[in-house]
């Protein structure tokens, strides 16, 4: 059976349509029959870990009904929750999803067919990226046709809110330490040939819709990737884009050299925001976007 993990931290105008995806029966195109059995085991197992919460994610969640067990936790943490997902759990592979994207059954049962091969060496893997820029300001969508390009970003695990592991490799993930960017040193717990994008299984991710919610999620980008790379001393550094990479991007499109100085402005503003941080080594200050979030 698997096991999908849901960590929520006041959710409660987003998670309702990540279940909604979730509950949705791809083989029939509506929800799933049990016959009163919420445990089938042809169902993916759904935990919600509501953590530290103050609104009413809880109950949104549970609205869904007995598919989706609901679990409450008084700390506002990530990983509190992951693990507290885990101990709740009933089967592999498991299925790490943040509450704000929106993954489908169809795409679960994708994303997780390698992970059932044990000799293929495949421990964990992630689906490919939906990112809807239409309703973003300019310079967001600009800076969004350059990121996706990246060599490390197109064949990292990380930035897609969904991970899903082996048995194997979920003893490898619990094993890490907290992290603000789990996703970044889960991607970089496993070598290039035992993770895997699938890109037939697809997850949209709702971008920041203005320049100022952008520059707060890179500047989190950046104080998270400087907290692995303190956590991991003398192991391999977390990827990074290199100039070589933009020079790269503009050989085979010099079209995007706008798009280019955009990012290249992003990136030094987010540095030098996140000096601060990083020198009094807060790991600890949440920068979290809201226009995201938005209907």
């Amino acid at each position: 059976m698997t096991s999908i993990v849901i960590p929520a931290h006041n959710e409660a105008r987003v998670i309702g349509r990540l279940l909604d995806s979730l509950l949705a029966d791809s083989r029939g195109g509506g929800p799933y029959e049990t016959d009163g059995d919420a445990t089938d085991v042809d169902e993916p197992d759904i935990v919600v870990v509501c953590n530290g919460c103050t609104d009413d994610t809880a109950r949104v969640a549970a609205e869904r009904g007995p598919r989706v067990r609901v679990v409450e936790i008084p700390v506002p943490s990530k990983h509190s929750a992951l693990r507290t997902g885990d101990d709740h759990a009933r089967g592999f592979p498991r299925v790490y999803v943040d509450a704000d994207v929106v993954l489908s059954d169809a795409d679960v049962r994708t994303l997780t067919a390698p992970l059932h091969d044990e000799t293929s060496g495949v421990l964990a893997t992630a689906p490919a990226r939906r990112i809807p820029l239409a309703a973003c300001a300019w310079r967001v969508r600009a800076y969004y046709q350059v990121w996706q390009r990246l060599p490390a970003v197109r064949e990292g695990l990380f930035g897609r809110g969904v991970i899903a592991v082996s048995k194997t490799g979920y003893e490898r993930l619990a094993a890490l330490p907290p992290l603000m960017a789990d996703d970044l040193a889960a991607s970089m717990a496993f070598a290039p040939g035992e993770r895997l994008v699938v890109e037939a299984a697809g997850v949209v991710i709702q971008p920041p819709r203005t320049w100022r919610d952008l520059i707060k999620r890179r500047v989190r980008a950046a104080v998270s990737t400087a907290q692995v790379e303190q956590q991991q001393a003398g192991q391999q550094g977390a990827p990074r884009t290199s100039k070589a990479d933009l020079k790269d991007l503009l050989r085979r499109e010099p079209r995007l050299l706008a798009a280019v100085v955009v990012f290249v402005a992003a990136a030094v503003a987010a540095r030098r925001r996140a000096e601060k941080a990083i020198r009094e080594r807060d790991f600890g200050t949440w920068l979290r976007d809201e226009s995201s979030r938005q209907n």
